[in-house]
């Protein structure tokens, strides 16, 4: 019997991919997306989904520091959207430590899908931030004048 095989997508693990939350966030990510399988992928730490990937996930990126970048809440999970393109948006969880990356194809799937699925894994990493609006962040005195 053949079977047909795809082959595992070659990836670059996160700087701290190695960290033991990142197993276990591995292990719970989900088999699908949206109807599209997980597949192998090359570097620990890492998921994909669909061939070409809709989506790949990284556990082990160093944690943001507070931004300005915008910030959506899903399922308990703040994720700041750090870069976005025609067909590329990517996603870094904020206040969490090792953070996650989702990378995604907006051409083929939404952002709040992916986001809504692999949150609930995610959730295992301990929340020690998070985002806040623009009315609740601290304010920094202005620099008197010289």
């Amino acid at each position: 019997m053949l079977a047909a095989c795809t082959p595992a997508l070659v990836l670059e693990p996160a700087p701290q991919a190695h960290d033991p939350a990142c197993a276990e966030v591995m292990l719970r990510m989900p088999d699908e997306i949206d109807g599209t399988p997980d597949r192998d992928t090359s570097a620990q730490g890492t998921e994909a989904w669909g061939d070409p990937a809709l989506a790949i996930a990284r556990c082990g990126m160093e944690p943001p520091a507070p931004t300005t970048d915008r910030c959506v809440t899903v399922d308990g999970v703040d994720w700041i959207s750090t870069e976005e393109s025609e067909e590329s948006w990517t996603f870094v969880t904020y206040g969490r430590t090792p953070a996650v990356e989702v990378i995604l194809d907006p051409t083929r799937v939404s952002g709040a899908t992916v986001l809504s699925t692999v949150s609930p894994a995610v959730t295992v990493l301990e929340q020690t931030g998070e985002c806040v609006g623009a009315q609740d962040a601290e304010q920094v005195p202005e620099a008197p004048e010289s």
